[in-house]
């Protein structure tokens, strides 16, 4: 055997063979199953995919074990400092940073495409008034093909690129636009005048024949930079399970429209995407401050089904690299825009018994990105159903960058799990099944 290989023997049958081990750039390498079944006549069991690379990828990097999150092999916190969400946009379609005159044309494509049809437009008014954003937005992305079935050879790179821009760019006016429907308010158009994260502000919160920015201080340059750190931090995170279910859509052929939605539809879960708004809802069920400790013994005890909702990572083992980030922008904007919600001291007194816990420190269970990014799109004004839709907005440029990267390499499959039955065995069918 030799370093590049792994061997495995079925002691079933005696039989074993050697399969190569396929290495990244970093990380620990995998083994190559392909012809696992043909060779030894069995398939893995890998229930949830713990141990199971699904692609080759060169957008996003993680080392759950020592907090390493990285873009095109740029650190999150030297983006998260340094970087513009729509930068960081361009880094994940396109491999590297943009200069200046490539961001200027960026950023003028993003201003062409933002604007959505007015027959589209219309289309928001077979959602009942009250209808979560996140339905809006899952129905809205994917009827997105029916507009721009012109542009739909996925051979063609011109319309890889147009499709990816289109959503990119459409996806703030659709979220705004899902808001403003369930409260009943008009529509606003995007403001070309605006960068991306102020545009979406502006079409939020406008009043007709009033421009937000110009009647409110939440276009406050603390608000800009917040929600600019926020979409940085989620536009993407590896092989998670929406971006898998776009990769997933993806290999059978379907449109980018199509897949998209379906990752939309996988972050809606509270397991996912909707965690943040998940963190409001526990704090809720606490109530008062003085129901920490009872809490917190809840949380410990097994038997207990509640759970400590923003606390942990599947991924990050010791801390996640976006909450330590997003710690400091927290009490920033707290300080910038002061409220007198108990859930603000709450929040805040729970971590600080959180992070003196020995059980706490032990399992490591630190707050994470979505304990804070809840709060902080709390304090901004922002809905609780609208936080996984704020999710969408940021994670739609690493879907779309995965969507490209995938659609360019040559010999696709259609992926095709395989499962461990457990049902019946075969039986006959007889007339006595019926009654």
């Amino acid at each position: 055997m030799t370093k590049d290989t792994a061997t495995i023997r079925n002691n079933a049958t005696g039989k074993e063979s050697e399969f190569s081990l396929q290495h990244g750039t970093v990380g620990t390498p995998a083994i190559d199953i392909g012809s696992l079944n043909k060779e030894l006549g069995v398939f893995t069991f890998d229930h949830g995919f713990m141990s199971t690379a699904s692609c080759k990828s060169a957008i996003t990097y993680i080392d759950g074990e020592n907090g390493v999150l990285l873009y095109r092999g740029y650190p999150i916190e030297q983006l998260a400092k340094n970087s513009t969400f729509v930068e960081v946009a361009y880094l994940l379609m396109n491999g590297e940073l943009p200069k200046a005159p490539e961001l200027a044309s960026f950023k003028s494509e993003i201003r062409q495409h933002s604007m959505i049809h007015e027959a589209l437009r219309v289309f928001f008014n077979g959602f009942h008034y009250d209808a979560h954003p996140m339905s809006m937005m899952v129905g809205v992305m994917g009827s997105l093909s029916a507009f721009y079935h012109g542009e739909l050879d996925m051979n063609d790179p011109e319309h890889r690129r147009n499709s990816a821009m289109r959503m990119l760019a459409k996806v703030t006016t659709i979220a705004a636009a899902s808001y403003r429907h369930s409260v009943g308010w008009p529509f606003i158009y995007p403001r070309l005048d605006l960068g991306y994260c102020e545009n979406f502000l502006n079409m939020m919160f406008s009043l007709p024949g009033q421009n937000y920015i110009d009647q409110s201080n939440y276009i406050d340059p603390v608000a800009v930079k917040a929600l600019n750190l926020l979409f940085i931090l989620h536009a993407d995170h590896e092989q998670n399970a929406s971006t898998s279910t776009v990769r997933l859509a993806s290999s059978t052929g379907a449109n980018p429209y199509a897949c998209v939605a379906a990752g939309i539809s996988a972050l809606w879960g509270p397991a996912h995407g909707g965690a943040n708004e998940a963190v409001l809802s526990m704090l809720a069920e606490i109530g008062t401050v003085d129901r920490i400790p009872e809490y917190i013994a809840k949380a410990k005890d097994k038997n207990d089904p509640f759970r400590l909702m923003g606390f942990g990572h599947r991924v990050y083992k010791n801390f996640d690299p976006r909450a330590t980030i997003t710690r400091d922008t927290c009490y920033e904007v707290l300080e910038k825009f002061p409220s007198e919600d108990p859930l603000f001291e709450l929040a805040l007194a729970l971590e600080e018994v959180a992070l003196k816990d020995e059980y706490f420190i032990e399992k490591k269970l630190y707050p994470n990105v979505d304990f804070y990014s809840g709060i902080i799109y709390k304090a901004l004004k922002i809905p609780e159903d609208m936080f996984t839709v704020m999710f969408v907005i940021a994670r739609t440029a690493g879907w779309v960058s995965h969507w490209m990267e995938m659609m360019s390499e040559p010999g696709q499959r259609i992926g095709r799990p395989r499962q461990i039955y457990t049902g019946y065995g075969a039986r006959d069918y007889t007339e006595a099944d019926k009654r």
